[in-house]
């Protein structure tokens, strides 16, 4: 089992940054994928970004030039920062983890409660 649990969501205004952070613990394998989801109000759960542990990363394109997601390998941190947010990237974050390297990142095998992020205009 792996657990995760994410935190630094909350309200900003348009053209603001956050970074979301995500500690993964317990069974955590040698080669893994981990990365954000966002699903916003009645829509389908999207990926954002995902970042292999070789370091391949992957991203929506809604996010590329403004995200970045990073990872400190050893506290087993996945972070993603957000700069110039608009307000169609509200939404409600959530990180996942999953036991191979798939940049890709279709789909998961763990993943955490998520976090809400809103972007006023």
């Amino acid at each position: 089992q792996v657990q995760l649990v994410e935190s630094g969501g909350g309200l900003v205004q348009a053209g603001g940054s956050l970074r979301l952070s995500c500690v993964a613990s317990g069974s955590i394998s040698g080669f893994n994928t981990m990365g954000w989801y966002r699903q916003a109000p009645d829509n389908q759960r999207e990926l954002v970004a995902a970042i292999t542990s070789l370091g391949r990363t992957n991203y929506a394109d809604s996010a590329k030039g403004r995200f970045t997601i990073s990872r400190d390998y050893a506290k087993n941190i996945v972070y993603l920062q957000m700069n110039s947010l608009k307000p169609e990237d509200t939404g409600v974050y959530s990180c996942a983890y999953k036991r191979s390297l798939d940049a890709s990142f279709y789909d998961a095998d763990y993943w955490g409660k998520g976090t809400l992020v809103t972007v006023s205009s």
